[in-house]
């Protein structure tokens, strides 16, 4: 194909359209290495879960590993039932993910309302301030909590019952709602949203708070979705502070639960068969909110 310039030259245009296929084959070969790196791992302990202990180590040589073939069975999924309170354990980790996360996105996103969309004395500060607790590791916090929760005081539920904080749901809750990672992901979101929504609404005489309820949550899906799978999977995967501070068997989410499994004299496929149920809710979670979340990493990610 050739185009004639101004001065009657004629020059040959190379076709463009091969060049942009070669890079989408490119492109789409490692998409298809990276899925299958990530992935194998997944499929192996899903396959194995179906398989006795010694057919695992037979077929780890080969890509049978990897295949729903020789002798299929539940009997692992039924093991983990039988040897640990499983149901127990998964009701517990659901129902700290689910309250965290609930308190989490309110208390937070509130918190970065405001230091995003309003003015006062000390803002920067305290955003600041925040931002610089990100470089904190949890370990070097966990015994200082500790040692404060265990000298919080006991409240009563009813006369002559009184309820502490160790070995209780709360103490699994409440110190983990605030994040700072959190309040600089809605901070980063809400600062991108025209200021003019705001200014509009209080000259229709809204208030603050129904400025927040009703323009900034409605428009900023994709952060509190970010927020959720974050806090979910934190929650969720959560194993050193429930074991210094949950001694009930009652009250112990699904990875300390985990622990008491394996010293139960339990073979490979059991505890893939126990690594499988747990897994399967963090997959769904992000399953559901992928799209919300790969647009709120995009724009609360790269944008100052």
């Amino acid at each position: 194909m050739s185009t004639q310039t101004s001065t009657g030259v004629k020059v040959e245009e190379k076709p463009r359209r091969h060049k942009d296929w070669g890079s989408k084959l490119v492109q789409y070969a490692v998409n298809i290495v990276l899925v299958c790196f990530f992935a194998f791992p997944l499929v192996f302990m899903i396959m194995s879960s179906f398989k006795a202990n010694d057919q695992i180590f037979a077929d780890l040589r080969s890509l049978r590993a990897f295949l729903p073939v020789g002798e299929l069975s539940l009997a692992n999924y039924q093991a983990v039932f039988e040897k640990s309170k499983f149901f127990r354990f998964l009701g517990n980790s659901i129902f700290i993910s689910l309250t965290t996360i609930a308190l989490a996105l309110v208390v937070n996103s509130m918190m970065a309302y405001a230091l995003a969309r309003l003015k006062w004395p000390g803002q920067r500060l305290v955003l600041a301030i925040i931002i610089a607790t990100l470089i904190i590791p949890a370990e070097t916090v966990i015994m200082p909590l500790l040692l404060m929760v265990s000298r919080l005081p006991s409240f009563s539920l009813a006369e002559g019952f009184k309820l502490g904080w160790l070995n209780t749901y709360q103490v699994q809750i409440i110190p983990f709602i605030v994040s700072a990672f959190s309040i600089f992901l809605f901070y980063q979101f809400f600062r991108d949203i025209p200021k003019d929504l705001d200014e509009a609404a209080l000259v229709d005489g809204a208030s603050r708070f129904q400025i927040y309820r009703k323009i900034i949550v409605p428009n900023s899906g994709p952060v509190f979705a970010t927020v959720t799978i974050l806090t979910f999977i934190g929650t969720w995967n959560a194993f050193l502070w429930p074991t210094m501070t949950v001694q009930s068997e009652n009250l112990r989410p699904v990875m300390v639960g985990m622990q008491y499994f394996f010293q139960q004299d339990t073979e490979w496929g059991e505890v893939m068969a126990y690594a499988t149920l747990i897994t399967i809710p963090v997959l769904v979670l992000f399953l559901v909110f992928q799209r919300s979340f790969v647009q709120s990493i995009a724009s609360t990610g790269i944008k100052g």
